[in-house]
């Protein structure tokens, strides 16, 4: 089974930017939708971003205009590029990839927002 592995988390100053990337152990093919999901604690884990293999994109509204996702390669299959960081953007960040017979999740990356 292939294994997602997101790296870019960190610590950031609140205007900062962090790029996310989700790397995977094989390369995957057959990809129907990629996302971005965060958890912080004691919330819900809720989606960031989304976008189909055909290239339509989705963001939760207090992402829109500071976050962009993007698809990359089989092996590298999608990125987060995140501007304009703010505090209530910490959260361990989630990359997931569906597909007809699989749907992947990372393990996560700490994004930590603070002056």
């Amino acid at each position: 089974q292939v294994q997602l592995v997101e790296s870019g988390g960190g610590l950031v100053q609140p205007g900062g930017s962090l790029r996310l990337a989700c790397a995977a152990s094989a390369s995957i093919f057959g990809i129907n939708r990629m996302a971005w999901y965060r958890q912080a604690p004691g919330k819900q884990r809720e989606l960031v971003a989304s976008i189909t293999s055909g290239g339509t994109t989705n963001y939760v509204d207090s992402v829109k205009g500071r976050f962009t996702i993007s698809k990359g390669n089989a092996k590298n299959p999608v990125y987060l590029q995140m501007n304009s960081l703010k505090p209530e953007d910490s959260a361990v960040y989630y990359c997931n990839v569906v597909g007809y017979a699989f749907d992947q999740w990372g393990q996560g990356t700490q994004v930590t927002v603070s002056p």
